[in-house]
């Protein structure tokens, strides 16, 4: 195993672990600290109106494929357009720092050395047809940095009939871009139901999680486990990839559980991470 890539992921590890510096509550609770006047306070730290704009005007941009209604609310034409519906918390999370893009299909990405997407949050998504799998690969390693969220055992609530497919996927069904980094996508049927918090260095909530396991088969790519497999972070060619076996975090769109905000935001600082 080569000595740089070994250095590299220990650099992304060790900024992965400074955001953890933030003092949180080890409990985890439905609306409590977080949305309900707990510790994490970041997203009420008063802004002047010329740093907001200025802030605005240069935020990286932030493409988005997921199956969760993050961007676009659950609702019908009517209700959309009534304003009857609110708005996932994780929107505004992620807009103070980027500019959020929805995209349909992960052939948009183009050459992110080359005008292309540079940086993309896969929460929960659909199962990918193959030239899907096929660009999301060429991405990465031509030097897409990737945060993926995938839950085996997701239990979000949603306004759509089980089988409608605006509902959010309960399963997520990656397995062969998985195994072409080394990576499989395993749950354990005897873990216990609720919240806790993750044996990470940053607060993380985790339930029904899933974890991954090292194949030790993926082409041209080096990954780790770290927290019993619940994360895996890899190097693939000129890209990187962070990969959690969770995404309950992100389940209730109204309320964050505790810890929430504070575990996307630690999630999306190692995009900026240095290679």
């Amino acid at each position: 195993m080569a000595a740089a890539p070994r250095n590299r992921m220990r650099r992304i590890a060790a900024l992965f672990a400074a955001f953890a510096l933030c003092g949180c509550n080890t409990g985890v609770g439905a609306g409590a600290g977080e949305g309900g006047g707990g510790a994490d306070t970041a997203d009420a730290t008063p802004v002047s109106d010329s740093d907001a704009k200025t802030r605005t005007a240069h935020r990286p941009a932030l493409a988005l494929f997921t199956s969760l209604p993050i961007f676009w609310a659950e609702g019908d034409i009517d209700a959309l357009l009534d304003g009857k519906t609110r708005d996932h918390w994780a929107k505004a999370v992620i807009a103070r720092e980027y500019a959020l893009q929805p995209v349909d299909r992960l052939t948009q990405l183009g050459n992110p050395a080359n005008g292309g997407v540079q940086r993309l949050f896969m929460a929960q998504p659909r199962a990918l047809a193959g030239d899907e799998n096929v660009a999301l690969d060429s991405w990465v390693r031509g030097g897409g940095r990737l945060v993926l969220l995938a839950d085996p055992m997701l239990e979000a609530h949603s306004e759509y009939g089980l089988g409608d497919r605006r509902r959010p996927e309960a399963m997520a069904m990656l397995s062969p871009i998985l195994a072409r980094w080394g990576l499989e996508l395993a749950y354990d049927e005897a873990q216990g139901e609720g919240w806790r918090m993750a044996p990470t260095p940053m607060p993380l909530p985790i339930s029904q999680a899933g974890h991954f396991r090292l194949t030790g088969k993926g082409h041209d790519s080096h990954c780790e486990t770290q927290a019993g497999g619940l994360i895996a972070r890899c190097r693939i060619g000129d890209g990187t990839v962070l990969a959690i076996a969770d995404a309950a975090l992100l389940q209730d769109g109204d309320t964050p559980v505790e810890s929430a905000k504070t575990a996307l935001r630690a999630m999306l600082k190692t995009l900026e991470a240095p290679l």
